[in-house]
């Protein structure tokens, strides 16, 4: 959007060749290179681009805020006429939740674990003066209900533990409306949420967004829902702006050759695979297996199988049982009830028991990559405790197994072996966690959300690079996500599992040719697509029908 286009009376955020540098020792490296950006008052626009692109250090600059380690060393930033590089840091407080908000991608590393949500969306109100304790919890109340939070006169009387991922990040966005700002930032709101609870996040910020009349920044590697939420969408791609347009025209008609690639990259899919031999007996079996989280149980006799070389996809909403029957697999939740085999022959249910040789043969990676691999140790030591731990290799003999899985996954060891966590990017994070697992030299992995919480070409080449794993060292997956398209991607077979319980099961080419069970049919029809009036008309047409967002 030029300049022409906007009147100054109408401009909320204007900022001017941004540059912004980050330390790395003792050097400063460029993240930001002389960026600009121009925001309405009451418009969303849509900040995309892969891992490091900048998205959020420039949508934190928008607030006049970086990060440890984080300058902004050259430009402007503007909020309705406020200098925010020049305001003191008392000046900027004042505007900090009363009139600029942030709604971070994490709600549950965001929240105080040990106060009341209520407690929590009543402080910024309290600080600014704006509203008695009283109010503030009445708004809150009627902001829960506006977000159709269950319960709402009561849920924010309960602790941050106490409500799912879905309803805690709409919590987040009522506490950052809690004094109505004119601007708030969104940093990947919806990223680890499953496709039926995006809906209803999505469905609930954009219609509070638009009552308030409330700008937005909207940062997300999810083009399908920018699509949904933006007036506008700004290509960023290492610091630099690719492109920027209006919502539809740049969905319908990308420019540059990146935003292309970005357009086009769910395009992996492996091939498929013939039917599982009669006679194959599985690597892992999940036996009427019911489970439960002190007196109520949470899975209820589940039951399937996981065959060599081959891929199952345990698909399902938040609460489904996905992570559960894992921690079942792996010992950590041993069952009420039931029976998990590994190769043919039962194995204790609790992992205490199990031998080193069985923990060995399943190995799991996370979800968070950054909250998985800790922090204080180098990547050598990270990936070289399972190698002493279970193949008993000590000195020059385990720290050439490390720089051999280094290899692997495609980082040199002289470039990463002695680096922190804190100095890799996502997807290599992500890869981190994959070599650990591989370090076990293990049958069966189970890959709990891997690539929820990358960007989607970083994403697309996690996909790539498992596959390849697979295919070289004849690796067995338990795949757990929420992601459809991940599905298709990578799976051989899927499972959909809803409240505890197995609803379908079957070939990926059977299970996404109708017709489908209710629940499967809900979740196929939850996964945004590129066309900015799909969540309208999908509100539209479950409104229609009585179902919820």
């Amino acid at each position: 959007m030029t300049d022409e286009n906007v009147s100054e009376n109408d401009i909320l955020v204007e900022m001017r060749g941004v540059e912004i540098e980050g330390r790395s020792d003792e050097d400063w490296h460029p993240i930001i290179n002389g960026l600009d950006l121009t925001l309405k008052k009451g418009e969303v626009l849509g900040l995309i681009g892969e891992s490091g692109a900048g998205k959020s250090t420039m949508g934190l600059a928008a607030m006049g805020f970086t990060r440890d380690g984080v300058r902004i060393s050259g430009g402007s930033v503007h909020f309705d006429g406020i200098d925010l590089l020049a305001a003191s840091a008392e000046d900027k407080r004042k505007l900090l939740g009363k009139r600029i908000a942030y709604v971070a991608q994490s709600a549950a590393a965001s929240f105080n674990p040990a106060h009341k949500l209520i407690d929590q969306h009543a402080e910024a109100p309290l600080t600014h003066g704006v509203l008695s304790k009283a109010d503030a919890e009445a708004d809150g109340v009627e902001l829960y209900r506006k977000l159709r939070l269950p319960n709402p006169d009561e849920i924010g009387f309960r602790y941050p533990h106490q409500v799912s991922g879905g309803q805690l990040q709409r919590a987040m966005t009522a506490m950052a409306m809690a004094c109505r700002p004119d601007l708030i930032i969104f940093d990947e709101p919806t990223t680890a949420l499953d496709v039926t609870t995006q809906i209803e996040v999505l469905a609930s910020i954009r219609e509070i967004v638009e009552e308030f009349d409330t700008a937005a920044i909207y940062i997300t590697h999810d083009l399908a829902v920018v699509a949904q939420m933006a007036d506008r969408i700004k290509v960023l791609l290492k610091g630099d702006e690719v492109e920027e347009a209006e919502t539809r025209e740049m969905l319908s008609n990308p420019q540059q050759n990146y935003t292309k690639s970005l357009w086009s990259v769910r395009e992996f899919q492996r091939p498929e695979k013939p039917p599982v031999a009669v006679d194959s007996v599985p690597v892992v079996s999940v036996q009427g297996v019911t489970a439960a989280y002190g007196k109520i149980d949470v899975l209820h006799d589940v039951s399937f199988d996981m065959h060599p070389g081959r891929t199952v996809a345990v698909v399902g909403e938040s609460g489904s049982g996905k992570s559960t029957t894992a921690r079942c697999i792996t010992g950590l939740l041993p069952p009420r009830q039931g029976v998990i085999e590994f190769d043919g022959k039962p194995v204790p249910l609790d992992y205490r028991k199990r031998t080193k040789e069985q923990l060995r043969q399943v190995q799991m990676i996370y979800q968070m990559a950054d909250t998985a691999l800790n922090p204080r140790k180098s990547i050598g030591e990270i990936i070289g405790r399972p190698v002493e731990f279970y193949l008993g290799l000590k000195g020059a003999a385990k720290r050439k197994r490390v720089e051999e899985l280094l290899e692997q996954i495609e980082l040199p060891a002289e470039q990463y072996f002695d680096r922190l966590p804190s100095e890799l990017s996502g997807g290599q994070k992500q890869r981190i966690g994959i070599a650990r697992a591989l370090a076990a030299e293990p049958k069966f992995i189970i890959c709990d959300e891997v690539t929820s919480a990358l960007d989607q070409l970083v994403a697309e080449g996690i996909l790539r690079f498992l596959a390849k794993l697979q295919d070289e060292l004849g690796l067995s997956y338990m795949f757990i996500t929420h992601d459809l398209a991940t599905v298709k991607s990578i799976a051989d077979e899927v499972v959909v599992m809803k409240d505890g319980v197995v609803v379908e099961q079957g070939p990926k080419t059977e299970m996404f040719q109708p017709p489908h069970h209710t629940y499967t049919d809900l979740l196929l029809s939850s996964v945004p697509e590129m066309d900015p009036d799909w969540l309208t008309e999908l509100l539209k047409t479950r409104a229609e029908q009585g179902i919820g967002a």
